[in-house]
């Protein structure tokens, strides 16, 4: 089947992808690198979906989904990292002061892995920043070298599969996740 990736402007779809079971719950909903943290901390429960409702709503969407045909089976969050939290770090260093947009989260449904649908969903979020103006598009994966990485925390992806996309290695991190060092990809869209 065609993977389509289209940015994410229908709320329920996005609900889809990153929404609870429980609308009480207090899961990520991709903000947790989105808002500052206080706003991340405050933000309880239903509010956490309510917000993305409005980032939905008010444009530009906050990352585009994939879908075989009407069903939405993938998510990835790209926004100008001056509007994260990356913007601020102090373990993902500033390579320069070019607008770069952030890709920082790439998801796929379960039962839909393993059929290319990441790759998809990076060229999509490279298109969707291009398309808004972006000189360059960063990630932050993981240099996993081969090793197994758990599902839960392969969110931020793997070096690899950004190499494939035409990214190259623009910086190393401080930062480590599921027991991997992260290093900063870089694609020049200029």
């Amino acid at each position: 089947m065609t993977v389509d990736v289209r940015p994410a402007s229908v709320f329920e779809d996005v609900r889809t992808l990153l929404g609870p079971r429980s609308p009480t719950a207090n899961v990520c909903w991709c903000l947790s690198y989105r808002v500052p943290s206080k706003v991340n901390s405050e933000l309880r429960g239903p509010a956490r979906g309510a917000y993305v409702e409005e980032l939905c709503r008010t444009g530009p969407p906050p990352g585009v989904l994939a879908y075989e045909g009407d069903e939405p089976v993938g998510w990835a969050a790209v926004a100008p990292r001056a509007d994260t939290s990356y913007a601020r770090s102090r373990t993902i260093p500033h390579v320069d002061d070019l607008p770069v947009w952030s890709l920082w989260c790439v998801r796929v449904r379960p039962g839909h892995r393993g059929r290319g649908i990441s790759h998809a969903l990076i060229a999509g979020a490279v298109g969707f920043a291009r398309s808004q103006g972006a000189p360059a598009v960063e990630a932050y994966p993981l240099d996993n070298g081969g090793a197994r990485v758990d599902l839960t925390m392969a969110y931020a992806g793997i070096r690899g599969n950004f190499e494939r996309a035409g990214f190259v290695h623009a910086a190393d991190t401080t930062s480590v996740l599921a027991g991997h060092p992260r290093v900063l990809m870089r694609l020049d869209l200029r």
